[in-house]
This record gives C-alpha cells, sequence and structure tokens, in this order.
C-alpha cells in the first residue's frame, strides 16, 4: 500500500494542477485530482505558491486544503469500488437528498474525517460500521 508523506500528497496535488495548467498529459489518479481541484477555486492560488511547509490550524477555524483535497480523493476511490460495501448507496441517497453531488461529498467527507479523527484518537483501524452509521444519519 502506498502511504505518501504530508509533503508528496502536497506535491501530488500541486503538481497535477500545474500540469493541467501547462496542458500536459494527466494519469487516471491525476485527472480525478484535477476535476476535485477544479470545484475548488478557493484553493487554486494556494496550489499556485510554496505551501508544502505551511500549516493550517483547525484551533484557529483553518481548513487545510490539501487534506481536503486528499479526503476528496479518497471517497472518490471508496465510491469507485463501493468501499465500505454499502458507501455508494450511502452516497446516492445523500446526493439525490442534496440535490447537489458535491455537498454530497462535503457529507461524506464530514463522516471520514470523523471515523479518521476517532481512530488516531483511539489508536485503532477506521471503523467502516461507524463511518456507515454517520452516513446513514447524513439527510
Amino acid at each position: 500500500m502506498f502511504k505518501p508523506s504530508r509533503d508528496e500528497a502536497r506535491r501530488f496535488l500541486i503538481e497535477a494542477w500545474h500540469k493541467r495548467s501547462a496542458g500536459l498529459p494527466l494519469s487516471d489518479l491525476e485527472r480525478i485530482a484535477v476535476a476535485i481541484i477544479a470545484r475548488h477555486p478557493e484553493y487554486h492560488a494556494l496550489l499556485e505558491e510554496d505551501n508544502l511547509d505551511r500549516d493550517w490550524r483547525p484551533e484557529s477555524g483553518d481548513v487545510n486544503p490539501f487534506l481536503h483535497l486528499s479526503l476528496h480523493l479518497a471517497v472518490a476511490e471508496q465510491l469507485a469500488i463501493d468501499q465500505p460495501p454499502g458507501i455508494r448507496a450511502e452516497f446516492d441517497r445523500i446526493r439525490v437528498a442534496r440535490g447537489d453531488e458535491h455537498d454530497a461529498q462535503h457529507a461524506v467527507l464530514e463522516c471520514l474525517g470523523e471515523v479518521l479523527w476517532n481512530a488516531q484518537r483511539h489508536g485503532t483501524t477506521p471503523d467502516a460500521a461507524l463511518y456507515l452509521a454517520c452516513l446513514a444519519r447524513q439527510r
């Protein structure tokens, strides 16, 4: 399993966006990343600058754009392979209820963030049942 460092994950997003801007060929994963980045114009300037070492502090109300985009990538992969089983059906239900695919993705991101935070806090692996239960509560 590939586990990139913080800098490698950030560099991937920055380089994918630069390649898109330059009209260079993209890998399949870069195409997915670029599509996600395109839906987040508030982050475009951050990807044009050197932000590899910058920290965003949640306690200050900051949203880490690299974390946000990376969570979008994780959710895209989960939806593509329906892992954990049932996530695709929950996503489709949320999308219909909200009437907007991107808004539905953000609902899934919130649940994924909660599950990851819980796993990190307790030193466990992410709990798929907790994830699906959180998704079931989304309207």
